[in-house]
């Protein structure tokens, strides 16, 4: 992961004339560029990788200097879901119903092997979900038992690309499925 990694600049050109200067730029990329640096994720931790997921929030690792500061508590306020552990059919229906309360435009990361298809525990019992796009459409895929906080940083940073790069999701997710 690269430490001085710069920010992206703001889109646009500044056209200089006399007395100040005058910005031109297209209003989708300065939403996008908006949007991408000021995610609020909801963390959705039940097991072992909502350790990892904390620690990516602490002064170590510090997920705040990426533009990820304000983790919320209420899917009304969050932007991005951060599944992180997992996910039993009891908790399947409460994770869908936080999905379906949070705000459009709306994101999704799967963290962990839980997550992503039902870890080791899918074969040993009926009760786990074989992954959270069962449930809820997936936006970035961290693969890992449990992954570390620096692969949670890189994938928030690659959400942000997404974001930034103003593709709606059904496209962005159609365009990998072609890979």
């Amino acid at each position: 992961m690269e430490e001085n990694k710069t920010p992206t600049p703001f889109p646009g050109q500044v056209h200089q004339v006399p007395g100040g200067g005058i910005l031109v730029s297209k209003f989708d990329d300065v939403l996008n560029w908006a949007r991408s640096n000021s995610l609020w994720p909801l963390v959705f931790g039940t097991s072992c990788c909502a350790i990892e997921m904390m620690s990516a929030a602490s002064a170590k690792y510090d997920w705040s200097r990426f533009g990820f500061e304000v983790a919320r508590a209420t899917p009304r306020q969050a932007d991005v879901i951060i599944i992180a552990g997992t996910i039993v059919n009891k908790m399947a229906p409460v994770l869908k119903r936080l999905y379906d309360q949070m705000a459009d435009p709306k994101y999704v990361i799967a963290m962990g092997a839980c997550s992503i298809s039902g870890g080791p525990f899918f074969y040993n019992t009926y009760s786990v979900v074989k992954g959270a796009d069962h449930v809820i459409p997936v936006d970035v895929y961290i693969p890992g038992c449990p992954p570390r906080p620096e692969a949670l940083i890189h994938a928030l940073l690659t959400l942000q690309e997404k974001i930034k790069s103003g593709a709606p999701r059904e496209k962005i997710i159609m365009e990998e499925l072609k890979k």
